[in-house]
This record gives structure tokens, sequence and C-alpha cells, in this order.
């Protein structure tokens, strides 16, 4: 009975989460993914705790922690590189000079 309460659960889950997203304007994506990249590294204290547990009675926790943490990385390491590139494209960029011009 539990594993279809935490089925319904995910399921509710994923429908807010995609709910969510797609209700969000154009201008609000770059905020947004930030603060999801902050979300991915609690998930990825969290993981880290999950893959040290170290008890030999829980090696499947020991396993899916240690998965957990190469997803997470991965996430978070993804998403402030796609964050750095959306960023860059508001920077302005500087006129050439007419020294520029003549080369």
């Amino acid at each position: 009975m539990e594993i279809v309460f935490l089925a319904l659960i995910l399921v509710l889950a994923i429908f807010l989460g995609f709910e969510l997203i797609s209700k969000v304007p154009a201008t609000l994506h770059t905020p947004l993914m930030s603060g999801a990249n902050a979300i991915s590294g609690i998930t990825l204290v969290g993981a880290l705790l999950a893959a040290g547990s170290g008890s030999v009675s829980h090696e499947l926790a020991t396993w899916l922690g240690a998965g957990a943490v190469v997803f997470a990385t991965v996430n978070v390491v993804g998403g402030y590189l796609v964050t750095d590139r959306m960023l860059g494209l508001f920077k302005q960029r500087s006129k050439p000079t007419e020294k520029d011009e003549r080369t």
C-alpha cells in the first residue's frame, strides 16, 4: 500500500512540475533555472549522505546514493553552464575601435 501512495505522490509532482514550468514566461527562465540549480545542490547533499551511510545492511542505499551523486552533479554543473551561457546573451558587446576597423 505504501508503494502506491509514493507512486501517487511522484505522479502528482510530475504533473505539477510540468504545469508550473509551462506557465513561466520566457523572461523568467534564467532566474528559475538558477533556483533549480540551488535545489539540485541540496539534492546533491542528500545523495552524499545516502551514499556515505556506510552500513553493510544498506548496500542498496549506498549504490542508489552513489548514482544520485553522479546524476545530481551532472545536473548542477550542466545547469550552471547553461545559465552562464544564457546570461552571456544579455552582456553588451564592445564596439570596435577605429584601429581595429583598419586592420
